[in-house]
């Protein structure tokens, strides 16, 4: 790890400040090293961050939503190709007092937090949302590391310059692991169990980027679209999905191929 970080340095990308391929193999055995040791990259703190360029918000602001939180969102404008100018962020990245510097981040009064799960757990613990029997507990643990996954797999589509050679065998990959979520949830309205915890805004947030990417591809399952639905039909998802302050996109980073706009 101490030889990947020395290469990385402070570039945003291993070759310099454009995705090339070689980040989607180094995402690979990066991400396979930190599960295998999930402490191994705590003193690599430019590894972290280039992990979590490949994630998104959009999640925690939907948990913040439904959660009633009194929130002030701070945008960070990235440029335009070629450059992709990030100095807005990376002028305040040193100033906010974080561990591990990164977006999104997270500051609730004296808890100063990175890592979107991480931000994701601490809202729901506030508002008892993480799963109360040791079986939701595992399920809900199972849930976030799938979704992850899932994520993580999707990314390295559509950040990969390849992504119209890729994309036919990414979609006939996709009714495979949506049978996975679907045998997963069964007849439960949530997929924890009876109540709403925080990895249903995951779960959706996961499966309705599978329905933009494929409309059809949730037709053979009708759980999953009851669930989309009904985690819709929520009455302060429903009101901020109508609001201005709803953000349906961009999907992924502009280095994206797909998604970012």
């Amino acid at each position: 790890m101490k030889l990947l970080s020395q290469l990385l340095g402070k570039r945003h990308w291993f070759s310099g400040e454009k995705l090339t391929y070689v980040d989607l193999s180094a995402y690979d055995i990066v991400d396979l090293h930190h599960r295998l040791e999930p402490k191994c990259l705590y003193e690599f703190t430019n590894l972290k961050d280039f992990l979590n360029r490949f994630e998104l918000a959009h999640a925690i602001r939907l948990l913040l939503e439904y959660t009633d939180s009194n929130y002030k969102e701070k945008k960070y404008t990235m440029g335009d190709a070629p450059d992709y100018d990030r100095s807005q962020w990376l002028n305040e990245k040193s100033k906010l007092g974080l561990d591990f510097p990164n977006l999104p981040y997270l500051i609730d009064g004296t808890h100063k937090l990175t890592q979107s799960n991480a931000i994701l757990r601490h809202i729901a613990r506030k508002h008892n949302m993480c799963g109360e029997t040791e079986e939701e507990n595992i399920r809900v643990d199972l849930l976030e590391n799938q979704v992850m996954d899932v994520r993580l797999h999707m990314a390295r589509i559509c950040y990969s310059p390849d992504f119209e050679k890729l994309k036919p065998g990414y979609l006939k990959e996709i009714p495979g692991r949506m049978k996975l979520f679907s045998v997963f949830l069964g007849k439960r309205c949530w997929f924890a169990g009876n109540k709403l915890t925080y990895v249903d805004f995951l779960a959706y947030d996961i499966l309705d980027l599978q329905r933009i990417f494929e409309p059809r591809c949730l037709d053979e399952f009708p759980n999953l679209k009851d669930f989309l639905t009904r985690f819709e039909g929520l009455k302060k998802i429903s009101a901020y999905m109508k609001s201005s302050r709803f953000l349906p996109g961009p999907l992924f980073l502009k280095l994206a191929v797909w998604g970012n706009k």
